[in-house]
């Protein structure tokens, strides 16, 4: 066999090759060391950080700030969030440093219609060739590359544009975006913005599976003259959305921001990484933060 032959044989192997070794269980302390190393003191929501196996075949790809995951399996990949659109060239980087090809992914789904959230998605789709499944509030918004006016940190993001895209599949609470053995199951929990969305899946390695939560955003921010308390049917969506998060079971819970959940700090194994409440203290944590808001708001 000549040496160009036998390259180009180990290259189309690669992906095959990568899901017949046994696969670690994690999460990739050492890997994960390396992302608070690089880092720190930094948070700009593009800031380029290294992957790092979160558990099985979940890979964290995303950016020092911001969350983006990567579900893997030999049929093909679903990558949760796209972060900005300055961070796709490391997140792009990232799918291939770990063995992994971009053009493997089947879908994309996304937590909430943000800039930092979903600014890389027109681009990590033209790379991809994915299709994109987003709520029907979120498609709406993302549709136009606009924040929604009604969303409550508007007056903040009103200069936050980002390139439009047209979902590829809407979906609601219960749904699942599949790709061979991989399923992710959407729950919808509007409150940070109207379209946000939760997904839920298991991550397996030798013989041990866990559960995946990747909960949104629940922080009640407001910007310009936005007050909670003129918007009861917001204050509404928002409790609706804290029960039905305290009633999941979470396993190993991702937010879209890692800091609001400890994540790396649970990756390291300084915190545990699945603790059995961590659902139902994420709930207690946003439910405070809006309790504060309106009581802030009544004494202004």
């Amino acid at each position: 066999m000549s040496a160009k032959l036998f390259a180009a044989l180990a290259i189309a192997l690669t992906p095959v090759l990568a899901f017949a070794r046994p696969v670690p269980v994690g999460p990739d302390r050492a890997a994960t060391k390396a992302i608070v190393q690089q880092c720190e003191g930094k948070d700009d929501f593009s800031a380029p950080a290294p992957p790092a196996r979160l558990y099985g075949n979940t890979f964290y790809v995303g950016t020092c700030t911001v969350s983006v995951l990567l579900v893997t399996s030999p049929q093909g990949h679903v990558l949760v969030d796209s972060a900005t659109e300055q961070a796709v060239p490391s997140i792009l980087a990232n799918i291939r440093t770990l063995g992994f090809r971009p053009e493997d992914i089947r879908w994309i789904v996304s937590s909430h219609e943000h800039f930092d959230h979903v600014g890389g998605l027109a681009a990590l789709q033209k790379a991809t060739g994915a299709k994109v499944a987003l709520s029907a509030p979120a498609a709406a918004v993302i549709a136009t590359g606009k924040v929604d006016p009604a969303d409550s940190q508007a007056a903040a993001l009103k200069d936050d544009d980002f390139a439009p895209v047209q979902a590829d599949r809407i979906v609601g609470t219960g749904d699942v975006v599949q790709v061979g053995p991989l399923r992710l199951t959407m729950l919808a929990t509007p409150g940070h913005t109207n379209g946000s969305s939760s997904w839920t899946w298991q991550s397996c390695a030798q013989q041990r599976c866990e559960t995946i939560s990747y909960i949104d955003s629940i922080s009640a921010l407001a910007a310009g003259s936005y007050r909670f308390s003129d918007h009861p049917d917001v204050v509404a969506r928002f409790h609706r959305t804290f029960a039905a998060i305290a009633a999941q079971q979470c396993g190993i819970l991702v937010t879209p921001h890692p800091s609001v959940s400890a994540l790396f700090q649970r990756m390291l194994g300084e915190e545990p990484l699945a603790p059995p409440t961590a659902c139902r203290d994420y709930a207690a944590m946003g439910r405070n933060g809006l309790n504060a808001k309106l009581v802030k708001e009544t004494i202004k």
